[in-house]
């Protein structure tokens, strides 16, 4: 399967096949938002949360899960696709503050610089693992804030994180 989406990225571009693989995804699509942008070097994507008969609420504005599920996941697998495969990359803890209720349509923005990269890639040669925090925020479209999402990612170099859970089983088998 992630030699046919290599391809595909090929063909269409990665950043058209990291959106079409998102919007078709159930868990993603169950939450009613769709990534409408991607950049081919997934350093950018952003998605909209509509409010509709989907994401309502009982009282009428986009419900809570909704809100933080459609930021889930992204920015996990924006640095799974820029570091590469000498990287483990998990999703650790979330948190979600809510500042106003959702009544219009969200969006949200998940954007890596070139420079977290970079500093990624050294704290990690020196580190082996490490968690790094990443926030976005759910806005309307004139940028008000309707809620903050806080992703804690963990980061390890594939033969660290190999050694850790070897030495975990056998701790366990002790």
């Amino acid at each position: 399967m992630e030699k046919l989406l290599y391809i595909l990225g090929d063909i269409l571009g990665r950043g058209r096949v990291f959106k079409l693989g998102f919007n078709l995804f159930p868990g993603f699509r169950r939450t009613g938002a769709r990534m409408i942008k991607a950049r081919d070097d997934f350093h950018y994507a952003k998605i909209k949360l509509p409010l509709n008969y989907k994401t309502k609420n009982y009282v009428g504005t986009i419900y809570g899960g909704s809100m933080y599920s459609c930021a889930d996941g992204i920015y996990m697998v924006q640095l799974i696709n820029i570091l590469g495969k000498e990287y483990v990359v998990w999703d650790k803890s979330a948190s979600i503050r809510f500042r106003r209720p959702g009544n219009t349509t969200l969006f949200a923005e998940f954007l890596i610089t070139k420079e977290f990269v970079s500093q990624i890639k050294t704290e990690i040669e020196e580190l082996n693992e490490k968690d790094y925090v990443l926030k976005v925020d759910l806005v309307d479209a004139e940028g008000k804030v309707y809620a903050e999402v806080e992703k804690v990612l963990y980061i390890a170099t594939k033969a660290h994180y190999k050694e850790k859970r070897k030495a975990k089983q056998l701790a366990g088998k002790a």
